[in-house]
């Protein structure tokens, strides 16, 4: 069960009077640090006894579910760093049974942050194009192809000890022009700490890519995946199984940086969501 202190706790037997009337069977209640963009949901649902199949939908999406008990079951949902305020039905089946839970996302302000880099990673060289279009192929493709088992353990470290020093989802200039919303949460810490998995899994990428430079991706299972970057130097291979704290590479300042730091992000999904929200909503106390 997922540790939920200081998170919004919301039991509802189902999305309005309507939708309880359909399907009694199912009740439903979300946990969260916000319901804003880059968050993370855990959705907790007692289905009907012996349900043999559950299934979500969020967000336009197939969120796979796993089994905590004889009637409960969790899903982890992330709300998109993209996702506009409004109101957002999720459907849950368990058998024959359907209930839906509407999910309000309610706005976000993000911080804006001016840095100054390596120009070629601001404005690339065409002797670029090519590798920076195959770490894009490489990356979707990754987030496609997740594990169909559960594969993380109840509680999520962190990488380093070091506390967050640059905020999920800030809207960044580089060299005066405007890039991506940053996608991870930063942590400042000596080039050559070790750098520890969050959870386990296996390692689904591990080599130098254009931007984040050297670079471990961990598939944690069910969509879940932990991408760890900018490092001196890479511990685990591509097809490692790898355990909660193991050590994976060393803290560096490959790719795109201003200094050595270790860039840690998270997609549940296929949705980019702030780590510091998984630790809250599943890491150690």
């Amino acid at each position: 069960m997922p540790r939920l202190a200081l998170v919004a706790l919301l039991a509802v037997a189902a999305s309005g009077a309507a939708s309880a009337a359909r399907s009694p069977a199912i009740a439903v209640s979300i946990g969260a640090r916000a319901q804003q963009p880059g968050e993370l949901v855990v959705l907790t649902m007692t289905v009907p006894a012996h349900a043999s199949h559950v299934r979500v939908q969020a967000f336009g999406r197939e969120v796979t579910p796993y089994s905590a008990g004889d009637r409960e079951w969790h899903a982890l949902v992330g709300i998109d760093l993209d996702v506009k305020p409004g109101r957002y039905p999720m459907t849950i089946e368990a058998d024959a049974e359907r209930t839906t839970y509407d999910l309000v996302v309610v706005p976000k302000r993000f911080l804006t942050r001016r840095l100054t880099v390596d120009e070629a990673f601001v404005t690339p060289p065409p002797s670029a194009a090519e590798r920076i279009a195959q770490d894009a192929q490489l990356l979707d493709l990754t987030w496609k192809s997740s594990a169909a088992d559960r594969l993380w353990a109840d509680r999520f470290v962190r990488p380093v000890s070091a506390q967050a020093n640059s905020a999920f989802g800030t809207r960044s200039i580089f060299n005066g022009k405007a890039r991506s919303p940053h996608g991870g949460a930063d942590f400042l810490s000596p080039a050559g700490t070790p750098v520890r998995a969050p959870n386990a899994g296996r390692v689904v990428v591990a080599r130098d890519l254009y931007y984040s430079g050297n670079t471990v991706i961990i598939d944690h299972g069910l969509g879940l995946f932990s991408m760890l970057a900018h490092f001196s130097a890479i511990e685990v291979k591509e097809g490692d199984r790898v355990t909660p704290g193991q050590v994976v590479g060393r803290v560096g300042a490959t790719g795109r940086v201003t200094g050595a730091h270790l860039h840690w992000a998270v997609r549940a999904s296929g949705a980019r969501v702030d780590p510091l929200s998984v630790l809250a909503l599943l890491g150690r106390p």
